[in-house]
């Protein structure tokens, strides 16, 4: 069986979404049918994987009833969640301090908590381009990129594997094996809606494919439309915090930035009394309350509205017994949206908008004819007089609703010469490919005003002239006429573009024939050019926007990759050998930007007998820093953690003296003035360019059990079961000091480092809270993964089947930059950026099938994570479990040719557990599902 790099497993080896492992039994493939599989580049029978890899063919995708192949691998125990399309961040939260920007719209893949930039995707084998959404460089890529029907399976190597892959391969590999042959038409149409009647989905994808003698053809196109669910139309989203009835709540949340505005300064704590009023008075003005505050959540999205177009073909050419020319090329468009509540503007030397932002320092004319002080409200920049005011926040309903739409191009093409040839009485394999790839985002985004234009008519009346139009701050909502909107307001036009360049060659066969095998091998070359850039809209780029700061970056570089990869068999049928076998791999990668890397794996393989596999592997792997992590530039994320300096009820600087000694020295005044309620504290991201590349070691000890007497009494048609142990150590750890440590070491232990990173005001409001990308000490993380698969043989009844697939969490620690922080984030939830760690997450499908008809039910568990509220106290978010249905019906007087299905997710209706922590909507997008029961119906066709 020649192939290219990435090959075709035989359908029998694809198996259900809740795993599918490749088991130690006996063998039907001869030597010259064995091939490639994720994990390796040598040929082999993929009944004896070294390493354990998940198969999630087409069946199990479509067993989903989901339309997005990011959506279906998050759900996997191994996986811990990622980007997705219920992370509605922009212009919420601005940019995670990762250096990678916002991604609004796209979809990642996380194994082991590790983060999706050290999870390596590939697409047949090979490198495919990091994905963007107009909103920085993302180190990662973008699963909604690849049109769904053009996957027949996903293979998931659940180890590192930078020896074989190199940069990004520290938790492990996703392999997307392309369609590559077809005979015929296939076409599907679904349509899937919540019972709230909302979050409407549509799917629909045709493929055709040609097979000659010496060609295969196969080409496509697919088409997806999901709409929204919005934050109002579920209760768990309605306020800032779970269970919130109004912002007079105790528990606070609610935003300063009100529709009447909120007026701090030596005046008092101030808010227009009758809005609109286009002529506000110093007597119509009134004390501001926590009534006064803004409810925010119901504006928001809880799954974001996208719409993707995709087109693909694969075509194979013969070109003589043994040469053969692949070419294949994809092509898709995304057009997704998120939004937020309408802009709040904060002005004034308190506002805390960071990185140099104008709106910092602006000051409120006394000729301002809608000023109702009579004095210019001074924000004490040089040349002015001292500062008399702290701020002024108003939420600009008048300009609607901010709106961030992206359209994300992506393009790829790969063409493979692969062969082979007789070395003596051995065949050797040889392939050579280049890859391209483009990711060309724009993003649009409506509702911010230009800080200069704001200045211009809050400023002395004789400088507004021309266009300019005097700006009513402080009349309330509606007192912002049409006008005043024009003259500030612009449509922020942002864009952001990847490169990826690709070149390997690979040869591989066996060597010489040993006792037990042949010795085999395989070596190869890569060599890959990757650029980027981003590009902030100008009046972004020049600090003059209202809403999340950006500064323009690019960067690139190129490396010269050498593998070598050795199998060597030992022992074979002999007592308690069954078979025994060591491999080994090494890698040298030389990156342009960070230097030369060695890594090396060793493996054994032992069979005491038939039915069992005992196997042991130890790798070091590395990763490269991103561009995105080297040349990203200032930015600010908008994190909702508690200011422990803050003087409010329950907070450390009322119950410590040396806490409130602490926050005197960094800056906030010892009268105890500063009492601002939790909010978001501006926490401002940007790369580094000295970061180190990430280095890891990583063990893994497995066994898997598949007895051939069940297959001979009839027990079973299939049934294995698989344990593994995985031990990862990552050091040099690319991230920002969590900004909460960061806080809560300088007011509560007067980390000097830890204050330098903060920047208050005269007023002890936090300015700045420096995110700079760093190299961390380590992560470490520990545990264990178990695989259960059984098919009955056909019965008079049906054939039933059980595949079970958990993942035990043992420990999850983090070092801080400081060296002597330790964090064990094992069975709690981390809040924003959000992710929980659940110690136990579990899937089981039971399927059944007769004739025409088949049914199955997927029950996912995740076992309870506990989170820290603001207050410091903490609170448990319970375990839960979510059940899917699906019956498929295939009529036999339409030849099985046609299929009906309808399914439910979520069949019990399970909402996910409240968190007070998370980012937005109260509760974590990455561990929990949308909120409500979700049904579909499939229609599908092939002939």
């Amino acid at each position: 069986m020649q192939r290219g790099p990435a090959g075709h497993v035989p359908a029998r080896y694809g198996g259900a979404l809740a795993q599918s492992v490749t088991t130690p039994a006996t063998s039907d493939l001869a030597p010259s049918d064995e091939i490639v599989v994720t994990g390796s580049r040598i040929r082999r029978d993929p009944l004896n994987e070294a390493s354990p890899v998940v198969v999630v063919d087409q069946a199990s995708l479509a067993r989903t009833g989901l339309s997005s192949v990011a959506d279906v691998l998050q759900r996997l125990p191994s996986a811990s969640g990622g980007l997705n399309s219920k992370v509605n961040n922009s212009g919420n939260l601005g940019n995670p301090p990762d250096g990678g920007g916002v991604g609004a719209g796209s979809a990642e893949i996380d194994l082991r908590y590790l983060s999706s930039k050290r999870t390596l995707v590939l697409v047949d084998g090979l490198r495919f381009v990091p994905g963007t959404s107009g909103s920085g460089i993302p180190a990662t890529v973008d699963l909604n990129t690849i049109p769904t029907n053009m996957v027949e399976r996903v293979e998931v190597l659940q180890s590192g594997a930078s020896p074989l892959y190199g940069s990004d391969a520290i938790a492990g590999v996703v392999n997307i094996i392309t369609v590559s042959q077809q005979v015929g038409l296939r076409a599907s149409a679904q349509f899937g809606t919540f019972r709230q009647g909302d979050g409407h989905t549509q799917d629909y994808n045709v493929s055709y494919g040609i097979k000659g003698p010496t060609t295969n053809f196969v080409f496509g196109a697919s088409y997806v439309k999901q709409e929204a669910v919005r934050s109002s139309n579920r209760a768990i989203s309605q306020f800032p915090n779970p269970g919130q009835g109004s912002c007079t709540d105790p528990i606070g949340g609610c935003s300063s930035a009100a529709v009447n505005g909120r007026f701090l300064g030596f005046f008092g704590n101030l808010t227009i009394r009758n809005a609109p009023d286009a002529t506000p008075t110093l007597g119509e003005l009134r004390p501001f309350t926590a009534a006064d505050r803004f409810n925010f959540a119901p504006f928001n999205y809880i799954l974001t509205p996208s719409e993707r177009y995709g087109a693909w073909f694969s075509y194979k050419q013969e070109v003589t017994s043994d040469i053969n020319l692949r070419v294949k090329a994809s092509y898709n468009r995304r057009k997704s949206q998120n939004q937020a509540a309408f802009e709040p503007l904060f002005i004034g030397p308190d506002a805390g908008n960071g990185a140099g932002s104008l709106f910092d320092t602006l000051s409120i004319d006394a000729t301002n004819p809608f000023n109702p002080f009579g004095v210019t409200l001074s924000a004490g920049k040089p040349g002015e007089a001292p500062a008399n005011y702290s701020f002024i926040a108003r939420r600009l309903v008048e300009a609607g609703q901010r709106t961030f739409n992206q359209r994300v191009d992506t393009m790829s093409a790969t063409a493979t010469l692969d062969g082979s040839f007789l070395v003596g009485s051995h065949k050797w394999y040889w392939d050579a490919n280049a890859t391209f790839g483009l990711n060309d985002a724009h993003q649009s985004f409506t509702g911010n005003v230009n800080a200069a234009r704001v200045a211009q008519a809050v400023g002395p009346l004789a400088l507004c002239t021309g266009a300019c139009v005097p700006l009513n701050l402080f009349g309330g909502a509606g007192s912002i006429t049409p006008a005043q909107l024009a003259f500030i307001a612009f449509t922020e036009r942002d864009k952001s573009s990847q490169q990826l360049y690709d070149y390997t060659a690979n040869l591989s066969g066996d060597l010489f024939d040993l006792p037990a095998g042949p010795l085999a091998f395989a070596i190869g070359y890569e060599h890959r050019a990757q650029r980027a850039s981003f590009d902030p809209d100008p009046i972004v780029a020049a600090g003059l926007g209202a809403d999340i700061p950006a500064q323009p970056a690019s960067g690139g570089f190129n490396s010269d990759e050498f593998f070598g990869e050795v199998r060597v068999p030992l022992l074979k049928d002999q007592p308690f050998f069954n078979s025994l076998e060591v491999n080994g791999a090494v890698r040298h990668a030389e990156y342009s930007i960070s230097g030369g890397s060695t890594t090396y794996t060793g493996q054994a393989l032992w069979k005491p007998v038939a039915d069992v596999l005992l196997r042991a592997s130890y790798a070091t792997g590395f990763r490269a820093p991103s561009i995105g992590e080297l040349f990203g530039g200032r930015s600010r994320f908008d994190n909702p953690i508690n200011d422990p300096c803050s003087n409010i009820a329950g907070s450390p600087y009322q119950s410590s003296a040396v806490v409130r000694a602490n926050c005197t020295a960094d800056g906030v005044p010892a009268s105890g003035s500063y009492a601002e309620d939790p909010g978001q504290l501006p926490v401002i991201t940007q790369g580094n360019s000295k970061l180190r590349p990430e280095k890891s070691r990583s063990m893994l000890f497995g066994a898997v059990y598949s007895p051939a007497w069940a297959r001979r009494s009839g027990f079973a048609s299939n049934f294995s079961f698989e344990a593994n142990y995985y031990d990862i150590r990552v050091d040099n750890a690319i991230a920002a000091v969590d900004a909460n440590l960061t806080l809560n070491n300088c007011a509560l232990r007067a980390d000097a480092a830890s204050c330098a990173l903060t920047v208050r005001t005269s007023n002890g409001f936090i300015n700045e809270i420096d995110g700079t990308l760093q190299n961390l000490d380590s992560i470490r993380t520990r545990g264990i993964d178990a695989v259960l698969n059984y098919r009955t043989p056909v019965t008079s009844v049906g054939t039933f089947g059980l595949s079970i697939n958990a993942t035990r969490l043992l420990k999850y620690r983090l070092s801080a930059s400081n060296g002597f922080v330790m964090i064990n984030r094992e069975g709690t939830e981390r809040g924003s950026p959000d992710q929980a760690f659940p110690k136990l997450k579990g899937n089981a499908t039971i399927d059944w099938s007769l004739g025409g008809v088949a049914a199955s039910f997927t029950g996912r568990y995740i076992s309870g994570v506990t989170e820290i509220k603001a207050d410091g106290t903490p609170n448990r978010l319970d375990k839960r479990f979510y059940g899917d249905a699906q019956i498929i019906l295939s009529p036999s007087f339409l030849q099985n040719r046609a299929s009906f299905t309808i399914g439910v997710n979520n069949v019990f209706n399970t909402d996910p557990p409240a968190c007070f922590s998370c980012s937005l909507n109260n509760f974590d997008p990455t561990t929990y599902d949308v909120p409500g029961q979700f049904g579909y119906l499939r229609l599908s066709y092939k002939m």
